[in-house]
């Protein structure tokens, strides 16, 4: 840049003025300088309004109030398949590895979330710390097939299994590593790297045509669980079998809830996109390392805290977003909420939805990797009666069953207590009916049945009736081997209706 002549400089640096505005004496040249400060008592910003007060007494207590609450949506999905861990190793003769498989269908006394009872379940526990874990399924075909999930801490599915999962419904061995495991991966294996330590599988055994229940029972204490390390002599398999036990797998909306989250996030890696909320943990007393011993006034608000979150997410099912909906003019939703990207991680470029997730979570386990299009099977929670009120607590209501339900396998309705999500304890331990019922039930003319949900059986109707034992019913139809009339929505379940 040219140098400037003094003629020039002295017109340039004339018409410029500094801070106040007003032009003071000229310097050298004619720069001005202002002289004056603006009349002003404090800065602009930097605290509240004047005269303001905080909202609460306790600053403190309303900081662990805050951080327990949003730890309980953060957290759900761990904490819940946390619970069917400890419930198991906590109350029988249990360790990693040994197999739970019942007998039979699972009655109110296995008190889970949204189960199902019309197949058998099975389920495993392992612990990644210890080694790599090897998983041996069994082929499907003219014995039983196996379908269901293996899921990781925050019960995100790592692996799904049976003729849809990674084994194809061939005889296989899955070989489960820890994570940063580097060791060498023998041949032979269907390898997945869990991004946890604990995890979990949760299978059902489908009785293949012509086959009992007793042989579906037979058909899923083939599988076998063991570390690596035992591969050259694995240990004599270990089956228990619940279906008469109390198994209890809830998770416990009070300060229990937050020495679950103690539990896991003392053994677990902590992913990046967690760090701040673990870093919250601290003002619950939740510390790795340490043991959890919280302070009174970390009791009284986390036990607050869990039964605001509980009712939050209550609510969230209580006005369900309108794109659950199945069909426009009927009252079913979704019972599986996925996210936009058709899974359950609800974790996009730009944020992690954690409402999304506790409301997927708060009434469900045992997720799959994804939903697509037109997935097997449908599960659809009816919200009310047809015209949009809520099930109450006391009535009886009914719903007709078309003689042509869309499914090429059965239709199964399922009754759970809307408060816990799990069976209701009656005297009957009835909790489902099914296809599999038809022969027993008074049907209609045109061959539909009138199913009838309540606290009293219709007088006749007793074989149509699941007891609701006074509890307010959360109704759920499984629709297996849905068909093209179900996922084209050409088919329209009835609503419910009231009676009494």
């Amino acid at each position: 840049m040219p140098l400037l002549s003094r003629r020039q400089f002295s017109t340039l640096a004339g018409g410029i003025v500094l801070a106040g505005g007003a032009r003071g004496p000229e310097l050298g040249g004619g720069i001005a300088f202002a002289q004056t400060v603006p009349a002003q008592k404090d800065p602009t910003g930097g605290q509240p309004a004047p005269g303001s007060r905080p909202s609460v007494a306790d600053l403190d207590y309303q900081v662990i109030y805050q951080r327990a609450f949003e730890t309980v949506l953060w957290s759900i999905s761990a904490v819940s398949i946390y619970r069917l861990r400890a419930g198991a190793l906590d109350n029988f003769d249990m360790t990693d590895n040994d197999i739970l498989a019942n007998s039979g269908v699972c009655k109110p006394n296995n008190e889970l979330l949204t189960a199902n009872s019309s197949t058998p379940y099975i389920a495993s526990y392992t612990d990644l710390r210890k080694g790599p874990v090897v998983l041996e399924v069994p082929e499907s075909g003219a014995s039983g097939t196996l379908y269901g999930q293996v899921v990781d801490a925050w019960q995100i599915t790592i692996a799904d299994v049976g003729p849809s999962g990674l084994d194809r419904g061939k005889a296989s061995k899955y070989l489960f590593t820890p994570p940063r495991y580097a060791g060498p991966i023998p041949d032979g294996y269907i390898h997945v790297a869990s991004p946890s330590f604990r995890i979990a599988f949760g299978f059902r055994s489908i009785r293949a045509p012509g086959k009992t229940d007793a042989d579906a029972y037979a058909y899923s204490k083939k599988l076998r669980m063991y570390y690596l390390s035992q591969v050259d002599n694995p240990p004599q398999q270990k089956f228990l079998d619940l279906v008469n036990l109390v198994y209890p797998t809830l998770p416990f909306y009070d300060e229990r809830y937050f020495a679950d989250v103690h539990a896991i996030f003392s053994v677990e890696p902590i992913a990046e996109k967690d760090k701040i909320m673990v870093g919250n943990l601290r003002s619950l007393g939740i510390v790795r390392g340490k043991p959890f011993a919280p302070t009174e006034k970390q009791r009284r608000a986390m036990g607050a805290a869990v039964v605001d979150a509980y009712f939050y997410m209550d609510k969230m099912w209580e006005k369900v977003d309108p794109g659950y909906y199945f069909w426009e003019d009927r009252n079913y939703v979704k019972a599986q909420f996925t996210d936009r990207n058709r899974r359950f991680t609800y974790e996009y470029e730009d944020s992690i939805d954690i409402d999304g997730r506790a409301a997927a979570f708060f009434p469900c386990t045992y997720m799959p990797k994804e939903i697509s299009d037109t997935p097997a099977n449908e599960y659809m929670v009816a919200m009310g009666t047809g015209d949009r009120n809520p099930f109450e607590a006391g009535k009886t209501y009914r719903v007709r069953v078309p003689a042509d339900m869309p499914v090429r396998q059965f239709w199964a309705l399922t009754i759970y207590d809307r408060a816990t999500f799990a069976f209701i304890y009656t005297d009957s331990s009835r909790t489902t009916l099914s296809m599999y019922d038809l022969a027993s039930m008074t049907k209609q003319p045109d061959d539909s049945v009138y199913l009838y949900i309540g606290p009293k059986a219709p007088k006749g109707l007793e074989a149509n009736w699941i007891p609701t034992g006074g509890k307010r019913p959360y109704p759920l139809f499984r629709f297996y081997g849905a068909t093209e009339a179900l996922n084209s929505r050409s088919f329209k379940m009835p609503d419910f209706e009231l009676v009494a």
